[in-house]
């Protein structure tokens, strides 16, 4: 189960290729082009920016990575809530049962990203280990 959340991730990704635009591309190639920036790129980034709906769009596939990565996991089905100003001001909730499993305010997103494919791997695994903890702990109460 290792990966668990990269799998999940491309495959939603892929998903969204309806014209094989993306077909020789691999996978890491397409993860970095989408979520990794260095931080001379996001110097060219302004912080005061509009986000555009395909920014909002791979935002929101980490979340449902994460929900399907969870369900493949424990069996239980997750929902994503996401709400995203123009401006990049939002959240992101991932809920199991009626448990919040994940929570994330987002107030720059047009500058939502890692710093490399590793960082995404690792980000991604301890979202997956952290959203287990949280639905163990509570999971008795809901």
């Amino acid at each position: 189960m290792k990966n668990l959340f990269i799998e999940t991730l491309i495959r939603q990704v892929r998903a969204m290729d309806q014209f094989g635009v993306w077909s020789q591309k691999s996978n890491e190639e397409l993860l970095k082009e989408k979520y990794v920036k260095s931080k001379e790129d996001l110097k060219n980034i302004p912080v005061i920016a509009d986000i555009d709906e395909m920014q909002v769009k791979d935002i929101r596939l980490i979340f449902q990575a994460l929900a399907l990565a969870f369900e493949q996991k424990t069996g239980i089905m997750c929902s994503v809530v996401m709400e995203m100003s123009h401006e990049g001001f939002g959240r992101a909730v991932v809920i199991a049962d009626k448990i919040v499993i994940a929570n994330k305010f987002f107030k720059d997103a047009h500058r939502y990203s890692f710093r490399s494919y590793d960082e995404l791997v690792a980000s991604g695994d301890k979202m997956i280990e952290d959203a287990m903890a949280i639905y163990d702990q509570y999971k008795q109460v809901a």
